[in-house]
């Protein structure tokens, strides 16, 4: 593997600037969950893309958030812990947003450790473009569209070039180190936010209890889905059960797709109020 590279991309932006579509893109899997709803991502994520001549460690970070909450500095830190830690740094801009002093900030923070950087406009296939786009601090920033694939391999190609000489980080045949019951989780979590309200995904988790792989043919996954409210579990469960039914409906597909087997889930609802405000809480279910 002569001049092969290696190293880890962390994908850097907004909230709902698609990076975990990019993410699913590059990979040609579904590895990070994708909603209609801005701040879906809310964990590190890392995915391995290995082509011939480089290995690409992916780093799926949520966006940045503009809060003194203790979860959305949780996530925050996440951010820049992946951005101090990587061997080059792509900062994804949607492309109508255009570009701020959010990004400016990022950009600074890069150069001063002296990081490798690309910046890939995205959403291209939408049409609207911010008068301020390209910024003058990245006039040769690539466009692309992570949904519809357009310009992700010419991005991938400049991500490898920018990456150390070195042997692969990980065997060929994985494409993540997050365990399967942890995927698992946020399959149900994406079902949960695109079944319920506006405002109530953001206030909810889920915790696997039981992975159950004894049997060949099934899977039996047992699960909790974390609410800070009494009447929150209610709209969670719905009349006669019918809401937790239609997540687990939703969310079992996915899953058995990733474990390839049939799965058993079983679903319940807990209250357990402040969870999103207790910093240990927040590193037992993976968001720090």
């Amino acid at each position: 593997m002569n001049g092969f590279r290696a190293g880890v991309v962390a994908i850097l932006g907004r909230p709902n600037a698609g990076k975990s579509t990019l993410l699913n893109q590059i990979l040609g899997e579904r590895l990070a969950i994708v909603t209609r709803k801005p701040q879906t991502t809310r964990s590190r994520i890392l995915g391995i893309h290995t082509r011939d001549d480089a290995q690409l460690v992916l780093v799926d970070t949520p966006g940045l958030h503009a809060s003194e909450k203790a979860f959305n500095q949780a996530l925050n830190e996440q951010v820049l812990e992946a951005a101090d830690g990587c061997d080059v740094a792509l900062l994804l801009v949607d492309r109508a947003e255009g570009w701020g002093d959010d990004h400016r900030e990022l950009l600074r923070r890069l150069e001063k450790r002296g990081t490798p950087r690309v910046v890939a406009g995205n959403k291209c296939d939408l049409g609207g473009e911010s008068p301020d786009w390209p910024p003058p601090e990245a006039p040769d920033a690539l466009r692309i569209s992570a949904r519809r694939g357009e310009g992700v391999e010419r991005l991938v190609t400049v991500l490898a070039e920018h990456l150390p000489v070195s042997p692969p980080l990980y065997p060929e045949d994985e494409i993540s180190d997050r365990p399967l019951r942890w995927l698992a989780a946020e399959e149900i979590r994406c079902a949960a936010f695109e079944a319920l309200s506006q405002e109530l995904p953001y206030a909810l988790a889920v915790e696997v209890l039981a992975f159950d792989e004894s049997r060949d043919d099934l899977v039996q996954i047992r699960a909790r889905i974390l609410v800070e409210r009494e009447s929150q579990k209610g709209m969670v469960i719905g009349r006669g059960g019918s809401m937790i039914k239609r997540i687990g409906s939703q969310a079992r597909p996915a899953i058995e797709a990733l474990v390839g087997s049939r799965v058993h889930l079983d679903l319940r609802v807990k209250v357990e109020p402040r969870w999103s405000k207790k910093p240990g809480r927040l590193r037992e279910l993976g968001y720090g």
